[in-house]
């Protein structure tokens, strides 16, 4: 085809690609579009809402959907932008023809849409539609017929009434969507209410003019083909055929070079465009002002917060424009990042189940006048974003974090927007007359393309007329206002002669550039430093793009431990984002290929920044900084709009044949084909200019192709690298059969169990990676709040799962909805479990319960058991999922079950950390050794629990019976119990094993080994233990169980140790206890989890001192009771005491003696309290309390330098080995920098 090449030849620089005229074809007729009119599943089978076979004849004629066709197209095809004839007649007519008579509204209408091909890149589209009077005798009396048997079936009915409803929920989504125009005034519709009379009535068709580009100039395509509609309905025929307009924006009018502006001509006046330079923000014409004024600022930062976060959003709006508007502005604000999942601006009606698509979508769908949102039913709505446009509301998912620094940058957005006269939904504009409003509201329909007949017609004589200018120049001399005429044209001609539309699009490209550099500003503060983190480990693009999967990309722990603290809910989750993953991506590969456009200039931002220190030093502030740059960056688009650097070649006769599309008012042409389908020869400088350049490019890709080794493998793995992970980004809009419908479902099912294996292998590997850190491998690389995401992420992912493929939606919530079908028949799924969740009264929503229940299952290390067990009902399975969807797929279910399975193998925390408030029932036994001593004791026992997030306070065990259930509110993980008794009886001794106590809820068991006596007269003498708990395997998994377990908590001191360490094997346990509490104060203060394990555990810094002062200790004395290195501490002490009484301690220095005087008080102290501890406990507490009040490097030498060490420690032991000793203060002089707080169960009875 030899017009195939010749249009091709300069299509990548050229403004537009294809010219598109969608219609009805005459010669087919009415043919009812099946798909668009009727409720659709998702295999494409009409569903009960409508009849099978034909047309819906409830419904009045005029208000059916008709299939539109693709009347025209030019040029035939574009090589690197194949012309889709489907998908654009869906998006240029996307509920097909509409009828209308005489006696109708028939305004043009302007909409936009935008394709996205497999790459992830765009073409738009640009329509304006028209209504067109039918001439063909035989759509009329077609049409007549229609109506004829629309009145023999419904001949009491004078309006349509409602098709009958559905059980399902996509089906009542569908009818409430059916026939969303506009409804016309009742005085409008009286004659077509009466009935269409083809000899009465005239008969109009809507037909739409589309130009398709490869970048979004909305302004320019909106002006220059309302121009071509003005010249069709204006009583005189255009200065030149239609043709050479066409022929001219197609073929001689070039995209503008970067950072250039260019004109070129429309029908009737020139059209302005400009793009951005290559340091700038990329272009975007759509305006941004509007989206606010739509939405209100806040709501628009929330539905910005929710766009980086991925979620599924929905925009509703009866205006298709709207919804283009706003999916486009809230794209354009996510510079530097970019959208990578579904993105359907305008939804077409045949599309509508692809709203069941269990990924993150942004989809458009119009809404019905009058359409109330509750009856909206949608598949799935637990992680859905609902932005209503027309009525400025919108519905957020829960569980959702605040942007950060969230109010100053909505106050930043306001400033920006008063400047510019606009005032969104929330503020309260400035009062005026009700004449000015209405004048400002005619302003704005003339802006959207909303005026009616003769003010449209008014409003485009005037428009750029010299005539208006000089009478106005007049009537300001005068004083005379002409206030309905500004209102009317938009101002007339402004500033160096520009008309009111020129200055309309300078004013929307000002404010559009400034809200832009806001946006973009805040993430040039928020990732100033992301390049430190990135991890660039392979050694060449192949290997990369090989290893991809298996690679970190990004240090994600360490990113967010250099944060601000408020900024952590909202990074944490969005770093785990594809955006994100693909941002990173692009910036690894720009080490060996060119750099994404958008990372170049984020990335030059980023240096700017640095050269000019605009970031404070302190990487951790939460400052906010404003934007510093919006004055130039408006100023750079004004200097390109006031001096236009290129004009486009003229509208100029083309050969054309004498006779043939001749003009006839209010009727578009039948265009000469042969003229529009060749572009011109190369003999204008534009095409030799770009012939050249594509020759150099030629010449340089051979060049490069003789260099790399293997080209194509390279380019395959590319191409594979760049969709990991990313889902279907548009619907086929070309071939909706039901095979192809279900191998999109197929798809789905496939990206969600990927996804499943995904995550759980995150989780796992993350998990892990902190345990080996607990058992002294490696560095930690996952924080409670990443650990928190993760699980967040899954909740999400399970509740898409549940969602898909739904035969009736029941609730927000698909997951809590089939739980609560399930135990309503015969089955018990952990009826308890459930039951505790309904009773939690924090929680109030669905989706709230169905996370809930997740997170338990997950802390039982039971989710794939119980989620198993639900899906074993293959009835209710059946009953209430459709046969394509994912639960109903036996393979892929089986693995994403085992998926689940291998979470088993770590501790997760992730109920009792979340739900910190509710009331929980414990369960505490004390088991005594028998063997040993008593098994009762006649003395009164009594027990206090802690742990993280609080104590249960001291509680009296009932005599003899030794174990106890006690309701208190959730103490988080358990870390130590308080275990005594009050000495009375004869029996009072008390020989303890362990106190093992249980979460009711969770089914944790913590054990508290003890393995000492309680009683006066034996052992160390104690009365009271503090016991450090670790948690218990369930027995049935003690042995199966072990090989993959979580390391144990640390036991509690003192118990018997047979085999004595070595001095080597001390001072290591003493520099490791130090180690761990310097690590536990370098994570986020939430993370920490509790201090008294390492303090008080075993291999914690009381136990390591505990060997230190026992290595060389002569406890052991023949006939005589065992001694304690209390017994040496209290010794020294005295000495002390009396040797400052005798005045020896005088002559030392002044520090030292206040440092001794420090150590008496503390020993005194603790020799006084009430509580009745042993010797072992009164040197845990001095060493505990030294810690804190960091006076342990100081009350060493004052214990070393004393008499009474030489009689009772050998000479070989550590503690008078000066090296040591001085060696063993320098460790613990690391602890003066953190402020340690003791858990109150050590210190209770205790006032230093």
């Amino acid at each position: 085809m030899s017009g195939t090449n010749a249009a091709s030849g300069g299509a990548p620089c050229r403004f537009a690609h294809y010219f598109v005229i969608c219609g009805i074809d005459t010669e087919t007729g009415l043919e009812p579009d099946e798909l668009a009119g009727k409720n659709v599943d998702s295999f494409g089978c009409f569903l009960s809402g409508t009849p099978e076979g034909g047309e819906n004849f409830e419904q009045s004629p005029l208000k059916r959907t008709f299939k539109s066709k693709v009347l025209a197209h030019y040029p035939e095809n574009v090589e690197w932008n194949p012309f889709d004839r489907d998908a654009v007649n869906m998006l240029c007519m996307p509920k097909g023809l509409s009828f209308r008579t005489q006696a109708d509204a028939r305004e043009p209408q302007f909409h936009s849409f935008l394709i996205t091909r497999e790459d992830g890149s765009r073409t738009y589209g640009f329509v304006h539609t028209f209504y067109e009077e039918v001439t063909s005798s035989q759509i009329c009396s077609a049409m007549q017929t229609l109506y004829q048997m629309h009145q023999a079936e419904n001949p009491s009915s004078a309006a349509p009434s409602s098709t009958s409803s559905s059980s399902s929920s996509m089906d009542s989504l569908a009818s409430s969507l059916d026939e969303a125009d506009p409804v016309p005034s009742s005085s409008c519709r009286s004659v077509a209410c009466s009935g269409y009379d083809a000899s009465r009535d005239t008969l109009y068709v809507s037909k739409a003019l589309c130009l398709i580009t490869p970048m979004p100039f909305m302004h320019a395509c909106r002006r220059f083909l309302s121009q071509l509609h003005r010249a069709i309905t204006a009583p005189s025929p255009p200065p030149l055929p239609l043709e050479s307009y066409i022929h001219n924006i197609l073929y001689e009018v070039p995209l503008p070079p970067p950072g250039r502006s260019l004109k070129f001509h429309g029908v009737y006046e020139p059209i302005v465009c400009q793009r951005p330079g290559p340091g700038e923000l990329p272009v975007a014409d759509f305006p941004l002002g509007q989206t606010f004024t739509l939405l209100g600022v806040e709501n628009l930062v929330q539905l910005f917060t929710c766009t980086l976060l991925e979620m599924q959003i929905l925009l509703y709006s009866q205006d298709y424009q709207q919804l283009m508007t706003v999916a486009e502005g809230i794209t354009t604000l996510l510079f530097p990042f970019q959208w990578q999942h579904v993105y359907v601006p305008i939804l077409p009606a045949s599309l509508l189940h692809f709203l069941d698509a269990p990924v993150p979508y942004l989809m458009g769908l119009q809404s019905k006048e009058g359409t109330d949102r509750s009856k909206l039913e949608l598949p799935q709505e637990a992680n859905l974003c609902f932005v209503d446009i027309d009525n400025h509301c919108i519905e957020l998912p829960e569980d959702f974090p605040q942007f950060p620094n969230k109010p100053e940058f909505i106050q930043e957005l306001n400033e920006v927007l008063l400047r510019f006269g606009i005032y969104p939904v929330e503020g309260t504009p400035l009062t005026s007359t009700p004449s000015q409003q209405a004048l400002r509201e005619l302003e704005d329909d003339g802006r959207n393309g909303n005026l009616e007949g003769e003010q449209l017609a008014m409003l485009e004589l005037l428009q750029g007329n010299a005539t208006l200018e000089k009478l106005q120049a007049l009537t300001k001399r005068t004083g005379v206002h002409v206030e309905a005429l500004r209102g009317i044209g938009g101002g007339g001609e402004g500033l160096g002669g520009r008309t009111g539309f020129e200055e309309e699009e300078l004013r929307n490209a000002k404010l559009n550039v400034q809200l832009r550099e806001v946006f973009a500003c805040r993430f040039t503060t928020m990732f100033a430093d992301y390049e430190a983190f990135v991890i660039q480990s392979a050694p060449d693009l192949e290997s990369w793009l090989t290893n991809r999967e298996q690679m970190h990309n990004f240090d994600k722990a360490s990113f967010l431990s250099d944060q601000p603290e408020p900024y952590l809910p909202f990074l944490s989750h969005f770093i785990e984002t594809q955006m994100f993953a693909t941002f990173i991506d692009n910036k690894i590969m720009s080490q060996w290929e060119e750099k994404e456009p958008l990372l170049r200039v984020f990335d030059g931002r980023i240096d700017k920044a640095r050269l000019y220190n605009v970031r404070a030093p302190n990487l951790r502030s939460s400052n906010y900084q404003k934007c510093t740059i919006l004055k130039e960056s408006a100023q750079a688009i004004e200097q390109r709009l006031m001096k236009i650097d290129h004009t486009a070649i003229h509208p100029h006769l083309l050969d054309m044949k004498i006779g043939q599309g001749k003009y006839v008012q209010g009727f578009f042409p039948k265009l000469q084909s042969d003229v529009l389908s060749v572009g011109p020869t190369n003999s204008n400088r534009w095409s030799n200019r770009t012939a050249t350049a594509q020759r150099r490019k030629d010449r340089h890709r051979q060049r490069t192709e003789h260099l790399t080794l293997d080209n194509d493998l390279k380019e395959k793995y590319m191409q594979e690298a760049r969709s990991l992970g990313k889902n279907l980004r548009q619907p086929k809009l070309s071939d909706l059969s039901p095979a192809v419908i279900a191998q999109t479902n197929w798809k789905f099912v496939e990206g969600l169990l990927k996804e499943c294996r995904m995550k759980t292998k995150r989780m796992l590997v993350e998990k892990m990676g902190r345990e080996a850190v607990e058992l002294g491998h490696g560095e930690a690389n996952i924080t409670g709040l990443e650990e928190n995401t993760l699980i967040a992420s899954l909740c999400d992912l399970l509740e898409r799962i549940w969602s898909h493929g739904l035969q009736v939606k029941q609730g927000k919530s698909a997951l809590w909805s089939h739980l609560m079908h399930y135990q309503a028949r015969e089955e018990k799924l952990e009826q308890q479990q459930a039951e505790h969740i309904q009773s939690m009264g924090e929680i109030k929503t669905d989706v709230g319960r169905a996370r809930a229940w997740i997170r338990l299952s997950l802390e039982k290390k039971l989710l794939s058991q119980h989620l198993k067990r639900l899906l074993s009902h293959t009835a209710l399975t059946k009953k209430l999922y459709k046969r394509y969807a994912f639960l109903r797929c036996e393979d892929e279910k089986e693995q994403f079950l085992f998926h689940l399975l291998s979470l088993n193998t770590v501790d997760y925390f992730c109920f009792t950390s979340v739900f910190t408030t509710i009331m929980i029932p414990y369960h505490a036994v004390i088991i005594p050794i028998k063997k040993l001593s008593n098994a009762m004791t006649t003395s009164n026992p009594w027990v206090c629990v802690s742990g993280e997030l609080g104590d249960s306070g001291v509680m009296q065990i009932p005599k003899n019976v030794l174990e106890m259930t006690f309701d208190c509110h959730n103490l988080g993980k358990l870390t130590t119990v308080q275990l005594g008794h009050d000495n009375s009886g004869l029996l009072a001794k008390w020989l303890v094993d362990c106190v093992m106590v249980r979460n009711e809820i969770t089914g944790h068991t913590y054990k508290f080994p003890c393995g000492r006596w309680l009683g006066k007269g034996v052992d160390d003498g104690s009365l009271e233990r503090v016991l450090i708990g670790e948690l218990a395997l369930p027995s049935a998994e003690e042995d199966c169980g072990r090989g993959c377990r979580t390391p144990d908590m640390q036991r509690s001191p003192g118990q018997t140790r047979r085999v004595k360490p070595t001095s080597g094997q001390i001072q290591d346990a003493i520099g490791e206890a130090v180690n761990n509490i310097c690590k536990h104060f370098h994570k986020p203060e939430k993370e920490r989890g509790s201090l008294t394990i390492l303090l008080c555990g075993e291999v914690g810094l009381v136990w390591a001192l505990e060997q230190f002062f026992n290595n060389g200790f002569k406890s052991a004395r023949l006939f005589q009771k065992t001694v304690f290195v209390w017994d040496f501490v209290e010794k020294a002490v005295a000495y002390m005491e009396s040797a400052d009484q005798m005045g020896d301690m005088q002559e030392t220095t002044e520090p030292l003696g206040l440092t001794c005087v420090s150590l008496c008080r503390y020993v005194s102290a603790i020799n006084s309290t009430s509580r009745n501890i042993g010797k072992d406990g009164k040197f845990q507490l001095l060493v505990c309390l030294g810690a804190r009040d960091h006076l342990l490097p100081q009350w060493l030498p004052l214990l070393v330098e004393c008499p009474v060490i030489q009689r009772m420690y050998e000479e070989s032991a550590l503690l008078r080995d000066r090296t040591t000793v001085n060696a063993l203060i320098a460790v613990l002089q690391t602890l003066d920098d953190f402020p340690i707080t003791l858990e109150a169960s050590l210190i209770k009875g205790i006032d230093l």
